[in-house]
């Protein structure tokens, strides 16, 4: 049986009441890489002016990576591009692998 190592939500990050990946995503997370999410909104807000309003949530659940993406496909694509060099690294940690080169 395979397990799943990387799931990536978008939508749902904002601040209007349907909004609630946030909250979703804390509730399965068992740590939050806050870092990840701050890049995230950090680099969008280089473009987007409303990229501080974003409530995204990176976080673990066992060896599996989680990132909560917007939902506009510009800022999910820039959101994302700005953390990917990260995620082998994560994920590389999450399966055990510690060992520093």
């Amino acid at each position: 049986m395979k397990k799943v190592r990387f799931v990536v939500t978008t939508g749902g990050t904002g601040i209007a009441p349907r909004d609630v990946t946030p909250e979703a995503t804390r509730s399965v997370c068992t740590r939050l890489l806050e870092g990840v999410a701050e890049r995230m909104r950090s680099e969008g807000a280089k473009t987007a002016k409303f990229a501080a309003l974003s409530r995204s949530v990176c976080g673990v659940r066992g060896q599996a990576l989680i990132l909560n993406l917007p939902g506009k496909p510009s800022g999910a694509v820039e959101s994302l591009e700005s953390v990917i060099d990260l995620i082998p690294h994560a994920l590389q940690l999450l399966s055990g692998d510690t060992k520093h080169q």
